[in-house]
């Protein structure tokens, strides 16, 4: 802390008291009256929050001011939580926010979420309680107020989609003090009845404190114990009431319970007409069948009857005897056949037959010698005559009887070189017709 013999400027000042503030009032939570409220463009909100005897400035920020749920307005009761700091510039010191809520709203909010708390832990809100809604409900009980839009709605919504079921109205107050109670008694006395598939608790959009009632927690413990499938629709789609988490289906809007209970009567009738058409195919195919089977039931009940046995054996011993008939036949001429061939043995081994063979045989074998004979005296005479025509083509005398002369000595070798003579000796000269007797007179070799 500062002495009093040293003086501090005003900007240090009020940075030791924004200091001091902050650490003294970390959170705090206030509820006054709005006052001076200013909404710049920048999207913050200025205002004073007051009482009787004082006023305090605050500040709500952006986006932290784009998450309020409501419109805040001159004069509006509210509950704000922020930090207690000092706008140093001005030396002023104000609530910087980051909540704000309607005083009354906050309080039922902060009971809303205490009593969820509770029946939650109790299990009474489990998934696993819930129970499915009927596909077909044929008659529907909405616990509504008359006079409101939403029973106008949810039976146009119905009798748009399924005009078939029924919905029959069980009137209640959806507010004000003994609601709740109302509520509770036409519920019990509904589902103790049996008349209805769904019952459906359905009320307009409105505040916290309007739509309380539905928050009751007798409500909520007679809604999770019915024995009638239950739907809750209360509200908007954003609003959430006790009876919503304790209903077996909880819908956004009352026109959109109605969607969700009943089916497309359009689409169910596609759905039918597909389902008749798949009856009718697999129909005529089973009724095909069956009569195939009929059939070859009959054939089978005919083949099995007495007279069809008869028949049968009769037409196998027929063929049994035509077969043995075949046999015997083929027998017969196999030995005929046979007897045949030993009958022409027997008359082939008869003397007077084998003489005549023999004789037959002699005349061939004594004709064969001569016949082989000229035919090898022929050959050979063939043979000859080429063997001539090959000598004369190289005969010595065949070259003579073309011009030429064939020189010898007297002793009749061939003389082949001027060598072989001399001079005086005497030769012959061999010539196509005869003979030459000549002397060598002279030779000379032509080199």
């Amino acid at each position: 802390m500062p002495t009093s013999d040293r003086s501090l400027s005003p900007s240090q000042l009020n940075a030791l008291a924004r200091d001091l503030l902050e650490g003294a009032f970390p959170t705090v939570l206030v509820e006054g009256e709005i006052g001076n409220l200013a909404r710049p463009s920048s999207g913050h909100v200025y205002f004073v929050l007051k009482d009787a005897r004082a006023s305090v400035r605050c500040a709500l920020f952006r986006p932290k001011s784009q998450w309020l749920k409501f419109v805040p307005r001159e004069g509006m009761q509210v509950l704000v939580r922020g930090r207690l700091t000092l706008y140093e510039p001005r030396g002023e010191y104000q609530l910087v926010l980051d909540t704000m809520e309607e005083a009354g709203e906050g309080a039922l909010r902060r009971a809303f979420d205490a009593l969820k708390a509770k029946l939650s832990e109790e299990g009474l809100f489990d998934a696993a309680r819930k129970r499915a809604l009927p596909a077909f409900p044929r008659r529907i009980g909405v616990l509504s107020s008359p006079s409101g839009a939403v029973i106008r709605d949810i039976v146009s919504v119905l009798r748009r989609r399924f005009p078939l079921v029924e919905v029959e109205l069980l009137s209640v107050p959806v507010q004000g003090e003994g609601a709740a109670a109302q509520i509770r008694t036409m519920l019990a006395r509904a589902d103790a009845s049996g008349r209805y598939d769904v019952l459906v608790l359905a009320r307009g959009g409105g505040s916290l404190e309007d739509l309380w009632a539905f928050n009751d927690e007798a409500l909520a413990r007679v809604v999770a114990a019915c024995a009638t499938p239950t739907v809750s629709a209360i509200g908007h789609e954003t609003d959430y009431s006790l009876t919503d988490y304790a209903a077996d289906l909880r819908a956004p809007t009352p026109s959109a319970a109605a969607e969700l209970l009943v089916p497309d009567a359009t689409a169910v009738r596609a759905g039918l007409t597909r389902l008749q058409q798949r009856l009718r195919v697999l129909g005529d195919g089973g009724l095909r069948e069956r009569a195939q089977r009929a059939d070859r039931a009959f054939l089978r009940l005919y083949a099995l009857r007495p007279q069809a046995r008869l028949d049968a054996q009769r037409h196998r011993i027929e063929r049994v005897q035509a077969r043995l008939s075949s046999l015997i036949a083929r027998q017969v001429q196999l030995d005929f056949g046979r007897l045949q061939t030993l009958a022409a043995r027997l008359r082939a081994g008869h003397p007077r037959q084998r003489v005549e063979r023999q004789r037959e045989r002699l005349h061939a074998l004594a004709d064969r010698p001569r016949t082989l004979i000229a035919q090898r005296l022929h050959n050979q005479a063939l043979q000859l005559a080429g063997l001539a025509r090959s000598l004369h083509a190289i005969s010595p005398l065949a070259t003579v009887a073309r011009g030429y002369s064939i020189l010898q000595r007297v002793d009749g070798s061939v003389i082949r070189s001027v060598e072989q003579a001399a001079h005086g000796d005497h030769v012959q000269a061999q010539v196509g017709d005869g003979r030459l007797h000549l002397q060598v007179t002279g030779s000379q070799r032509d080199d």
